[in-house]
């Protein structure tokens, strides 16, 4: 990218930009290709999504089921899942990261590397525990997105989507480490409660569409206050490294 033009600040302002496009671009693509290596663990994938339901029923938490079920009798609640877990992630994760990054600098590096990091050990969960989501795990739950329409799982092809990789949650996980950052950077009160409340409404929303069991979006939270923990960390580095000059 050509930045000659430019002034000096701007010049090093886009360059720094152009390098943290680059990083979250190279792990996201890392991030995608290694979840497809469990696509081939579907009999296992599925023998863990009962023991993990097992798990819950020990607990007292399967509650996959009666979060389903209004669902069925009301268009509007359906919708408000489906458009809750299609909508609250990617689409908001990009623009926070695009406003971050434009905005708010600090921020931005430490949902970078809390993603990066929860991103890295969710990773290694995928491929060495593949769990199948309740829709496929046969437990007569379905799929409320696909069941309104096809296109979302168009969208997702096996390719680039491993179906078989439920447990960490990183659907509400990612969602609670952008609701974190939205809140550290503003101090709008109608900002901080939509970063309040986005992260429960998807844990709602995976759980009532049957994408995720109720042990998946415990994991994803543990996971990414792991991140969380390490990012701040690095951060703290950073502060230290630059007070030394």
């Amino acid at each position: 990218m050509d930045f000659s033009r430019a002034s000096p600040w701007a010049r090093d302002r886009l360059r720094w930009i152009a390098e943290q496009v680059a990083i979250v671009l190279l792990g996201a693509f890392i991030y995608f290709r290694v979840r497809g290596l469990t696509d081939s663990a579907t009999t296992v994938a599925v023998d863990h999504a009962h023991d993990l339901f097992h798990a819950e029923q020990v607990l007292g938490i399967d509650v996959e089921p009666s979060l389903q079920s209004p669902l069925h009798g009301s268009e509007a609640l359906e919708t408000f899942a489906n458009w809750v877990y299609i909508w609250g992630h990617w689409p908001v994760i990009i623009v926070t990261m695009a406003w971050l990054v434009l905005r708010h600098r600090e921020v931005f590096l430490e949902l970078r590397d809390a993603m990066l990091v929860s991103g890295a050990l969710g990773i290694i969960v995928f491929v060495s525990y593949p769990v199948a989501p309740p829709r496929l795990a046969r437990l007569g739950l379905v799929d409320t997105i696909t069941q309104s329409s096809d296109s979302y799982r168009d969208l997702q092809p096996p390719a680039v989507v491993n179906q078989y990789a439920a447990l960490p949650s990183l659907h509400v996980g990612w969602d609670l480490l952008v609701g974190l950052a939205i809140f550290a950077a503003t101090t709008n009160i109608a900002l901080r409660v939509l970063a309040c409340l986005m992260p429960l409404a998807m844990a709602y929303a995976v759980v009532a569409t049957a994408n995720h069991f109720v042990l998946d979006v415990v994991a994803g939270v543990v996971l990414v206050l792991i991140g969380h923990l390490v990012a701040l960390r690095l951060a703290a580095w950073r502060a230290r490294r630059q007070e030394r000059g």
